[in-house]
């Protein structure tokens, strides 16, 4: 039972609930005696939402964040709380890592707590299976629900992301303009976000009609050094002269797999790294990235908050364009593809 099921059976609008919920004079008095026996009978606990209806809130917003020790995620996390604070919120943060128990229970906690609305930091949060989430759906019945860089669709559910399936294209056809013949694409999850770049190499390789042999894909969810050992393993089978990845710790293990093997980046391999992160300037030669835009993203998803707490209308998903970042690990032929794209 939520704020829209006490209006749909009083037969009243949201506002005017929400009116009563927060003591206002402007209802006539039967109305309110009928609203207040509603809600008395089906046990009704208004929300933080709810009370936001009638300017007043908790100023609080809900975060869940997998794993705050992620370059990314922590980022993500800095400029959310930078833009909540500029607007006059306050936040909860609740690291769940990523056991699926484990993120349904600290979502109803922030519930608990009241909060005005919920941010899911990362698409670690929606998972491929729909029955899977379903505690989603339901919470955003009761608050808006934030998604950053991920995408569920739902009533109150709002959606800021990288447009990664063009980003992954675009930048494997670059790659393949450069006369990179056996490119190889490393993941570390197959999230929505990695799902979206896995497609998006992929379609880019079938785009060049390069055969299923000739292209490679693999999933490494562990350290720099399970990055070089894969890749080691690998070479033994494969023939790849080119390397994208998800992230830019698989990019930065990538370099150091070429350095072991006397390989010459860019000259013999190519590297091309994602987030665009602090990674790419700690290393020789500096790492050539795809900057997702992380800021805007997160501004943007604050943007999409405010207009859903004001009950504006506010699209239910964002889509923004990343951009590569040229360095060292990347040969000039794939520098001219990308100025002239």
């Amino acid at each position: 039972m939520n704020i829209y099921d006490i209006s749909r059976q009083a037969g009243v609008s949201i506002a005017t609930v929400s009116r009563v919920l927060n003591g206002s004079g402007k209802v006539s008095e039967a109305t309110r005696e009928k609203i207040l026996s509603i809600i008395k009978e089906t046990g009704y606990t208004p929300n933080a939402f709810a009370r936001g209806l009638g300017l007043n809130t908790m100023n609080t917003i809900g975060i869940l964040c997998a794993d705050s020790s992620d370059p990314y995620l922590a980022l993500a996390i800095y400029h959310v709380e930078q833009e909540l604070r500029s607007h006059g919120y306050d936040s909860i943060l609740c690291c769940t890592g990523y056991d699926y128990q484990t993120k349904v229970k600290y979502l109803e906690l922030l519930l608990s707590k009241r909060v005005d609305a919920v941010i899911l930091a990362g698409s670690t949060f929606v998972e491929a299976s729909p029955a899977q989430n379903r505690h989603i759906l339901d919470a955003a019945k009761e608050v808006p629900v934030i998604i950053i860089n991920g995408y569920l669709e739902g009533r109150g559910i709002y959606c800021s992301v990288c447009d990664d399936f063009d980003a992954l294209r675009a930048a494997t056809k670059r790659v393949l303009d450069c006369d990179r013949k056996n490119p190889l694409y490393l993941y570390r999850a197959l999230s929505y976000s990695g799902r979206e770049k896995l497609r998006g190499f992929e379609a880019a390789c079938l785009d060049y009609g390069l055969s299923r042999e000739a292209y490679h894909t693999g999933g490494v969810n562990g350290s720099i050094y399970d990055t070089i050992n894969f890749l080691e393993e690998l070479q033994k089978q494969k023939h790849f002269d080119m390397i994208l990845t998800s992230d830019d710790e698989l990019a930065i293990g990538a370099l150091k797999f070429a350095r072991a093997r006397g390989l010459s980046v860019p000259e013999e391999m190519s590297i091309l790294g994602f987030n665009n992160s602090r990674f790419c300037v700690c290393c020789d030669p500096e790492l050539s990235s795809i900057d997702c835009q992380l800021s805007f993203i997160c501004a943007n998803a604050i943007t999409l908050l405010l207009k859903a707490l004001k009950g504006e209308p506010a699209p239910a998903k964002t889509a923004l364009s990343a951009q590569i970042v040229v360095r060292g690990t990347t040969d000039t032929a794939f520098a001219r593809a990308c100025h002239t794209a």
